[in-house]
């Protein structure tokens, strides 16, 4: 644990890639095979399920301190991470526990088995045996909470680095469904067992906002045109009768469009494409709102089914009967993937069709009215580009509409976490209805550090109420915000939600009786 502490504080209190990439290779250079296997589980995700339910451990501090509740929750609201209060507040350790990360790991997995009573015993001995760093991470990981701030790509970098493997090698090794308890780490980042299983998926290839005119980009013919989807990104995945579905995010959610499952299973041959789920009703895009109603259940009733219906837009194809298609340009993997699909016509797979205009004016007034179909604009694609690993600048564009914006006022407010512990960076907004203000979204970027300090005197001084570490503050502070798109939703009391909102500007220049009406809101939906 001491080696895993040092490498937390390190890629933690350093902003710079390289000190990053160097404290995660020093760590690989001395840390066992075990040790090493259970880093990579927990820099990709792969945690546990949290064992020791956190109000336990606050009980568990309260009694062991003396500290009263209310001034354990005013040190965490300024603190801003439950497992640092924790760290903090504890008395100096006693003991000195020195245990490697992997018997750690182990023994909290066999901890979600114990009574309340062990529980405790085990998670008081540890405190007193581990210095603050230590124990903050052993707080991270037995409260489920475990994250960190190093990229995929950092990651990929500092293994590259470590190892002396290629970097699409080691995307490719590391993703898919492995278990700690049965995978070995050498095997595992060397890409020997690179197809362990059926399920095993390919790094996606990701685009970068244009960041130059369309005319920039050459003839026009070189590129293709295609519109962005606001869905959930997909692999699909068919190999030897099973079928995987893999989201962006490395989480395999077959149970969750299990249409989609059988879909597959109809068509012939084996096969790897990539793609977006979607709901879509009457061929018509419904907002992603209304996907999200299906995502993260075990089950998928048969009348969510019904109201929900599912289909998947494949854009391209990376695998067929078990040859890599990776290297092939654009344009034949298109026709590749249209030969597939037009020979196994199945309702609930579509491959959508191109956007063709004549010249790039053309193509932007396309682009302009992308919201008529719920889409958020559109993807240019070298013709000639390879499906790589990650982003590569210069293959594949995402030309997006303008994003949709509203005037709103601040009226709650909460302390960030990490550096930004001491200040209110987490902002929920409000528009009128009636005589009222009523929640429309939640941000957390847009601002300047300047900006945030100025943000959080006000919120110190202006101060209404407390409900934990969330201030309700006096509605005087306006803001633009930003989103990617609006619909109806049951879930949200303003009646709308909105997609991936942010600040854009504070408005200094207008007044709270001059933010934006909700029912002007909602004629934003189309």
């Amino acid at each position: 644990m001491k080696h895993f502490a040092e490498l937390i504080n390190a890629v933690e209190s350093s902003n710079k890639t390289t000190a990053k990439v160097d404290a995660i290779v020093h760590y690989l250079q001395i840390a066992d095979e075990k040790d090493k296997l259970w880093f990579l589980a927990l820099f990709t995700g792969k945690r546990p399920k949290r064992p020791v339910n956190s109000n336990f451990l606050k009980e568990w501090v309260y009694e062991i301190t003396g500290i009263p509740e209310w001034l354990f929750l005013e040190s965490y609201s300024s603190v801003g991470d439950l497992g640092e209060t924790l760290s903090l507040v504890l008395p100096a350790p006693q003991e000195l526990i020195e245990k490697p990360l992997h018997q750690w790991m182990e023994e909290l997995l066999d901890l979600k088995s114990k009574s309340d009573e062990e529980k405790k015993d085990y998670v008081l001995e540890s405190w007193n045996g581990l210095d603050y760093t230590e124990r903050f991470i052993f707080n991270k990981l037995i409260g489920g909470s475990f994250r960190i701030g190093v990229s995929k790509k950092i990651l990929i970098n500092s293994l590259a680095k470590y190892s002396g493997i290629e970097s699409s090698t080691l995307m490719h090794s590391i993703m898919g469904k492995w278990e700690v308890e049965t995978t070995n780490f050498s095997e595992l980042i060397s890409g020997e067992n690179i197809n362990p299983d059926n399920s095993k998926p390919y790094p996606f290839c990701l685009a970068y906002p244009l960041e130059k005119t369309v005319e920039d980009l050459g003839d026009i013919n070189d590129w293709q045109a295609e519109y962005k989807w606001d869905g959930i990104r997909g692999q699909f995945i068919k190999r030897n009768e099973e079928v995987f579905i893999w989201s962006r995010g490395e989480e395999l959610v077959n149970e969750q469009f299990p249409e989609l499952v059988s879909a597959f299973l109809e068509m012939e041959g084996d096969f790897v494409l990539d793609g977006e789920i979607l709901a879509v009703q009457d061929e018509q895009v419904l907002n992603f709102n209304v996907l999200q109603q299906r995502l993260n259940r075990k089950t998928i009733s048969a009348k969510m089914m019904k109201e929900i219906p599912i289909q998947t837009f494949v854009y391209d194809i990376l695998e067929i009967n078990g040859k890599d298609l990776r290297d092939l340009d654009l344009i034949e993997r298109r026709l590749l993937l249209e030969n597939l699909i037009e020979s196994n016509i199945v309702e609930n797979i579509k491959i959508p069709e191109l956007v063709i205009c004549k010249d790039w004016e053309d193509l932007a007034k396309a682009r302009e009215t992308s919201r008529d179909n719920n889409s958020e604009g559109l993807m240019l694609k070298q013709k000639s580009s390879k499906y790589h690993s990650g982003r590569k600048k210069g293959d594949w564009w995402k030309w997006k509409v303008d994003p949709l914006t509203i005037d709103a006022v601040l009226i709650y407010a909460q302390k960030g976490s990490g550096r930004r512990s001491g200040f209110y960076t987490d902002y929920t907004f409000a528009v009128k209805k009636d005589d009222q203000l009523v929640t429309i979204a939640k941000a957390y970027s847009g601002l300047t550090d300047k900006e945030i300090m100025e943000v959080s005197r006000f919120v110190t001084k202006n101060s209404l109420e407390k409900f934990g570490p969330v201030r309700t503050v006096k509605a005087e502070l306006v803001f633009e915000i930003a989103f990617e798109g609006i619909g109806f939703s049951k879930r949200h009391k303003s009646g709308v939600a909105l997609r991936f909102p942010r600040i854009v500007r504070w408005r200094r220049d207008k007044k709270v009786d001059e933010i934006d009406d909700i029912e002007e809101v909602k004629k934003l939906i189309t």
